[in-house]
């Protein structure tokens, strides 16, 4: 069903189907000049419309029915002025006595709560069948909420303060919105920075977290080539080069790494490059998406794009954290792997067959959990997957990772 099509079926205010993704200097200039926060939030509710159980703003709770769920989104005001973290709440309307701890789901890099719109249907089946809740939110400075100031006072050789301010970002932030959503105890569900950032509060709050479900999780690797080779997330383009190829590029090769190297210090973002382009950025943004989302269908595809496109373009603020967090070529600067093993909660690692992270991280944080006498760990990893590809990736087939999160959130009592 097309975007223009559900909006005239539905209960709710129509909303303007998205643009095309831009092929030309000229819609791109339009899509450029149009971008904005109202923008962004038509293309949040675009997503968010294909839930049933799904009530927009200022809407009655009545209009979703009798759905055993009632998924809103809101801004949740931090103490700070003019903090706020963009939530996605589907609550049960039947809560049950003895409901597990309600899931958190928490977006990786530069991402945002409406990348899950596919996995959210399943999530809100299991809340409702167990009385419970489902949240989703945008990290402080990504995807929808408030786009503060970030900055980092440390010194650059000191790295392990650098990467606690930066952590303390988002890890207070949220802190900050469990207690604001009164909530005692909650299973953090994070994919790729959002998994390291779900350790990272685990570690600092580790009596408010019941389990941790970490998808392909970044950060958890000792780097052992010390930033000699680069990952394969900031540089894979889909396609194979050839080896006479490569041996031809070898010498631009280098030289584009010590520029990436140089800028990555410098604490340039990808994203900020992108908007560096201004008025070609939305055709860079179209690139990326029409290749990541290709398994989705055109009307999922250009409703996905017009989402990346405002989150993208909008004003740089959380992105900022990434050269502090993980050095150059993504190897964190303090690996996850050295510091999970003080954690005593039940932990899920889960990646795909080609995965961009690598799994051998999370086997040993099994290891180290074991020696430390936490056998309550476990990983899986899916056949034919990668990072944002089919299987594994929540978009491209999401039945795989519906599966795995119901079988996961069930199953912490047994994991215990």
């Amino acid at each position: 069903m097309s975007a223009s099509v559900a909006a005239t079926s539905s209960p709710f205010l129509p909303i303007p189907p998205a643009r095309d993704i831009p092929l030309t200097f000229t819609a791109s200039l339009k899509s450029w000049w149009y971008a904005g926060e109202k923008q962004g939030a038509a293309a949040e509710e675009r997503l968010l419309r294909r839930l049933p159980f799904f009530v927009p703003e200022k809407m009655p709770t009545s209009t979703a029915g009798d759905s055993p769920v009632i998924a809103r989104t809101e801004r949740m005001a931090l103490a700070t002025p003019k903090h706020y973290l963009n939530t996605l709440s589907i609550k049960s309307t039947n809560k049950a006595p003895n409901a597990p701890p309600p899931a958190v789901v928490l977006h990786g890099y530069g991402a945002g709560l409406g990348f899950f719109f596919r996995n959210y249907p399943d999530l809100a089946t299991w809340a409702g069948h167990r009385g419970t809740d489902v949240h989703a939110l945008d990290w402080l400075g990504m995807g929808r909420s408030a786009r503060v100031p970030f900055h980092v006072k440390a010194k650059r050789d000191d790295v392990a303060s650098r990467v606690r301010e930066a952590e303390s970002f988002f890890v207070d932030s949220l802190e900050e919105w469990r207690d604001k959503m009164g909530l005692d105890k909650m299973t953090l569900i994070g994919h790729s920075l959002g998994a390291y950032f779900s350790v990272a509060y685990a570690l600092r709050y580790p009596a408010r977290v019941n389990k941790l479900i970490l998808l392909s999780p970044a950060g958890v690797t000792r780097d052992p080539n010390n930033l000699t080779m680069p990952s394969r997330e900031l540089t894979d383009t889909g396609d194979s080069a050839s080896s006479a190829s490569c041996a031809a590029a070898r010498k631009q090769e280098s030289r584009t790494m010590r520029l990436v190297t140089y800028l990555w210090e410098e604490g340039w973002s990808p994203f900020q490059l992108v908007r560096s382009s201004l008025f070609w950025g939305p055709m860079l943004i179209g690139k990326y998406s029409s290749r990541r989302f290709s398994a989705l269908t055109e009307d999922e595809t250009r409703d996905m794009h017009e989402y990346i496109l405002n989150i993208t373009l909008a004003k740089g603020s959380g992105e900022y954290c990434i050269s502090h967090i993980l050095a150059p070529f993504a190897h964190a600067r303090m690996p996850l792997v050295d510091r999970i093993s003080a954690l005593k909660m039940p932990i899920t690692f889960a990646y795909g067959e080609h995965d961009w992270m690598d799994p051998v991280g999370g086997l040993q944080s099994l290891q180290q959990l074991r020696e430390a006498g936490n056998h309550f760990g476990r990983m899986f990893v899916i056949p034919g997957a990668g990072h944002h590809r089919a299987p594994f990736s929540y978009l491209d087939n999401p039945r795989a990772v519906n599966d795995l999160l119901t079988q996961e959130l069930d199953s912490t009592d047994k994991q215990r």
